[in-house]
């Protein structure tokens, strides 16, 4: 080997290792950023010596596939999750205690200390405001769901905003890659940049992606719905500013396609729009019907009856806008439980609790006055307990009690909610499972990182070395020559 060549290969060496440790030294740099790929140096012979061709960046398609899908169904499940806990909070209260259940417990309590001392005017008017109560859960309930509804909308408007503005800046990093790559500039860093986009744009819709020439991108939603291609497609929402009972929210649409809402308390949706919208059209829809219910079922069991059974059962304690009928068993009247309210003649006069004729005497039971009637006491009582007809459009049966009827939906809804909660700590793990082995794959292993530093700090010495040796062998050539 001659001077020359052995000079050229130590700086060729030199000049390998100078751009092999900037690029571990980025790496370690970069250690904490979980959007950031491994970076190599790819080495390739070139006598003499050897040079640096490529910075090579580390990718794992399937591992990123597997934690995109992970992150929607998680961001899904936890938007799923959060908004039962909100519904819980603002409908039942603090340990359920604005339930309607409770209240309609505490009713049948009173009524059962007013039939044991009927003559007793404070037990009545303890009897009427336990009713005011029921009545105030159904009102207070009913509001809040619509409120919630409401809110769920204004949330998905403001998602919708910010997946628009992700899809935007998307193109922009999407067109660099394209045009880095036809004229051979290193895309590593707008790749890095790509990938975090498609993770939080995740969080809003499932997705799937593939490459075409000069790593073009296009996104599809897991439906196939086209998300976004060159351009973004159109994600439009128009939200509504209040909601009627029962009411359809509007429809997300994606390129023109709906989006649809999740189903099941452990959800099949993907990102947290169609949980939102499950959250605003299923169970904020079906829990305002179970209330509709049981607001029906209250005036059916308090109705006042005409004791020769010659006229037909008028709304008593309990009444609504369409009084004095009284609405038809089995069948829902939504937005029922914001309308229900107490009889004025029952607050005016609490004993009509006792003696009935609200609706004229023609409906009085205790025609005679006696103090110490309570017939009718204990048949509203039996009545609740007996059972009723329920619309099954509700989901919570069509055949129960007053009372087990609206302890039945509680135990619906906290069913639904330790459901959720349970399918969301099962999928957040994965999504962290699947986020770590993509780290492990594609990240940083500091440890290894300094150990190629020692490495290349090794290879530098040699190189200094191999110089060294060379100037020495021309400085004895020189003095020889002299």
């Amino acid at each position: 080997m001659s001077l020359s060549t052995a000079l050229n290969i130590a700086q060729s060496s030199l000049l390998n290792t100078g751009i092999q440790t900037s690029v571990v030294s980025r790496n370690v740099m970069q250690e904490k950023n979980s959007d950031y790929s491994r970076r190599t140096a790819v080495l390739s012979s070139n006598a003499p010596g050897a040079r640096v061709v490529v910075i090579h960046r580390a990718t794992s398609e399937q591992l990123f596939r597997q934690n995109l899908s992970a992150t929607s169904s998680w961001s899904a499940q936890s938007t799923l999750t959060g908004g039962l806990e909100r519904l819980n909070l603002s409908v039942n209260g603090v340990d359920g205690a604005m339930n309607p259940a409770a209240s309609i417990a505490e009713l049948q309590k009173a009524l059962q200390i007013y039939s044991a001392s009927p003559s007793n005017r404070t037990l009545a008017d303890n009897a009427v405001s336990a009713a005011q109560q029921v009545v105030r859960s159904l009102n207070e309930g009913a509001a809040a769901i619509q409120t919630f509804r409401v809110e769920a909308d204004q949330e998905i408007a403001a998602s919708i905003t910010d997946l628009n503005a992700l899809l935007a800046q998307f193109k922009d990093v999407n067109n660099e890659i394209v045009a880095g790559t036809r004229a051979g500039r290193d895309v590593n860093d707008a790749l890095d940049q790509r990938d975090g986009l498609l993770k939080k744009i995740s969080e809003y819709v499932p997705i799937s992606t593939f490459n075409r020439g000069d790593n073009d991108m296009v996104i599809m939603t897991a439906d196939g719905t086209t998300l976004f291609e060159t351009v973004p497609r159109s994600v439009t929402f128009e939200p509504a500013p209040a909601y009627a009972p029962g009411a359809t929210g509007n429809q997300i649409y994606i390129d023109g396609v709906p989006l649809q809402a999740g189903k099941g308390a452990n959800t099949n949706s993907g990102g947290k729009l169609s949980s939102l919208v499950q959250l605003r059209d299923g169970v904020a829809v079906a829990m305002q019907q179970q209330l509709d219910e049981v607001a029906r079922g209250l005036i059916s069991a308090f109705a006042e009856t005409d004791p020769s059974g010659a006229l037909p059962d008028a709304a008593g304690l309990f009444t609504w806008p369409g009084a004095p009928t009284v609405p038809d068993g089995g069948l829902l009247v939504n937005g029922l439980a914001g309308q229900i309210s107490v009889n004025a003649a029952f607050v005016a006069n609490s004993h009509l609790l006792r003696d009935g004729g609200a609706n004229g005497t023609d409906y009085v039971h205790n025609a005679d006055g006696g103090a110490s009637y309570a017939d009718l006491l204990l048949a509203y009582n039996e009545r609740m307990d007996q059972p009723m007809d329920f619309d099954p459009l509700a989901g919570n049966g069509d055949k129960a009690s007053l009372t087990g009827y609206a302890s039945n939906s509680v135990g619906w809804f906290q069913g639904l909610r330790q459901d959720a909660s349970r399918a969301s700590d099962t999928k957040e793990a994965l999504a962290v499972r699947t986020a770590e082995a993509l780290s492990n794959d594609i990240g940083i292993n500091v440890d290894m990182e300094m150990s190629s530093l020692l490495d290349l700090e090794h290879s530098y010495q040699a190189s200094a070395r191999l110089i060294q040796a060379v100037d020495d062998m021309l400085s004895a050539l020189l003095a020889a020559v002299r």
